[in-house]
């Protein structure tokens, strides 16, 4: 399985992510430039934190207009898995792949620690390693993690079973404690904690690895089983 982390000015987790994709989880990936990215060759497409063109507008928002935005769109109506975690989770917001919005952290503080989550879904392809309802954890690190939709919408992904992972101890204020949601089609997640920065014990925790897991599980079943 090949993994594009895609690089924008101000990314400070692409390392990170590109360590639990080739080396924690085994596989090949590359550090993409946003400007330079050709996204058709690959098979699924990770969206790292920090602070893309320094958090200028809104989070999120200046890379949320850059050319690659066009390529992931297309990428995510073909079905291809897209992962965007913190500022990955914010650009995915502010170019339209998933709904609402995100706002300052509650008490308008940068939060930097080990976080309980809850799997709500462990029936997508970023959740299926989980037990359903089990408790991980995973750390956050974030100022404007407090994750915003109107009611129409939270009845809309909780219909649709699109709420994934909710905080125990919601820290942010997020609505519905909601800690990451995917699109209705399944293969876009986004998500405020960082599984790239739980994927061995040495790092405080493994749970994030599992969703990488997930993720090649269901790629090699999709496509080299039925090969």
């Amino acid at each position: 399985m090949k993994f594009a982390v895609i690089v924008f000015p101000g990314s400070n987790c692409d390392r990170d992510m590109y360590f639990a994709a080739k080396d924690a989880l085994g596989e090949e990936a590359d550090l993409v430039w946003y400007q330079d990215a050709d996204l058709s060759t690959y098979d699924a497409i990770l969206l790292p934190g920090g602070f893309s063109y320094g958090d200028y507008l809104r989070s999120g928002a200046i890379a949320s207009t850059s050319h690659v935005v066009a390529q992931l769109k297309e990428q995510a109506a073909k079905g291809t898995p897209i992962l965007g975690v913190c500022n990955g989770f914010q650009i995915l917001l502010e170019s339209g792949l998933l709904p609402g919005a995100m706002l300052r952290n509650k008490k308008l503080k940068f939060m930097c620690h080990q976080e309980k989550l809850v799997v709500q879904n462990n029936k997508t392809i970023f959740s299926s390693l989980y037990a359903e309802k089990e408790d991980i954890t995973v750390p956050i690190a974030h100022g404007e993690g407090n994750y915003y939709c109107d009611e129409q919408t939270l009845q809309q992904l909780r219909a649709n079973d699109q709420i994934i992972f909710t905080y125990k101890e919601n820290p942010n204020g997020s609505v519905a404690d909601i800690a990451g949601i995917v699109n209705e089609q399944g293969n876009v997640l986004g998500m405020m904690p960082h599984p790239e920065r739980a994927v061995d014990k040495w790092l405080g925790s493994e749970d994030g690895l599992r969703l990488f897991q997930s993720l090649l599980n269901n790629w090699r079943e999709s496509y080299v089983a039925g090969a």
